[in-house]
């Protein structure tokens, strides 16, 4: 009478050797499903131990975290302006989700720490920039002084930065003065405020709000993270000079 096997038990882990590659890969246990098969909608995960290459496997995609990385790297070093999470995407091979992008972009800044210049986060996507610590050594090579704004394009700054949207009016209350159109003008022509629509009110006097390049030049996400009303005016002047 011949030995009866009997199978190995479809929870325990197993040694898969690919077609194309004599190392055995090691597989992530995969619990059977009723039918005893292995589910459809859990895609079965390989790492090869003995390479530690950082690359993501599953069936049908595959994702190298490391060259990816790279990538966005050399995206966001040589872009001028911040890069959306919808055109980093675009650099993957492979389809992945925001957190997951998110993660690696995470992964690079702290890659990135204690060096001349920093990765962060911004209104309008992600970007490098120098620290503002170095700024000091880099305006030796553009010695040109940048625009100095008036307290009263500043105090108008922040008035609508803290208040918007507001009319011309409403900012005129404030302050206690008239605005000058030139003011208001000055403004939008940094991009840093915009006419965000009317006020129903006789004369329909125009709105105004900040932008997101605000934000950017403030190396901020939100309007929940705007400083002081007092720490406004240098941190403005200071990116102004960077800029130039």
């Amino acid at each position: 009478m011949s030995e009866q096997v009997e199978p190995l038990p479809q929870s325990e882990t197993q040694l898969i050797v690919r077609p194309d590659d004599s190392v055995p890969v090691r597989a992530e246990p995969v619990e059977a499903s009723p039918t005893g098969g292995t589910p459809l909608d859990s895609p079965l995960l390989c790492s090869d131990p003995s390479t530690g290459s950082g690359r993501t496997e599953s069936v049908g995609e595959e994702i190298d975290t490391q060259q990816l990385k790279r990538v966005l790297e050399a995206a966001l070093l040589t872009s001028s302006e911040p890069l959306p999470l919808a055109e980093l995407k675009k650099l993957s091979d492979a389809p992945l989700d925001n957190r997951q992008l998110e993660a690696l972009l995470e992964e690079l800044m702290q890659d990135w720490q204690g060096r001349g210049v920093e990765l962060s986060r911004v209104a309008n996507g992600w970007r490098f920039r120098a620290k503002p610590e170095m700024q000091q050594y880099l305006d030796r090579l553009n010695p040109q002084k940048p625009p100095r704004y008036s307290r009263a394009v500043l105090e108008t700054l922040a008035i609508i930065a803290y208040h918007q949207p507001v009319t011309r009016g409403d900012i005129e209350e404030i302050r206690g003065v008239v605005v000058s159109s030139q003011i208001l003008k000055t403004l939008e022509a940094r991009g840093w405020v915009e006419a965000v629509g009317t006020r129903d009110a006789p004369g329909k006097p125009e709105l105004f709000a900040t932008t997101k390049q605000l934000l950017d030049d403030l190396n901020l996400r939100a309007l929940q993270e705007l400083p002081s009303l007092q720490e406004i005016g240098a941190l403005l002047e200071q990116d102004t000079a960077a800029a130039e």
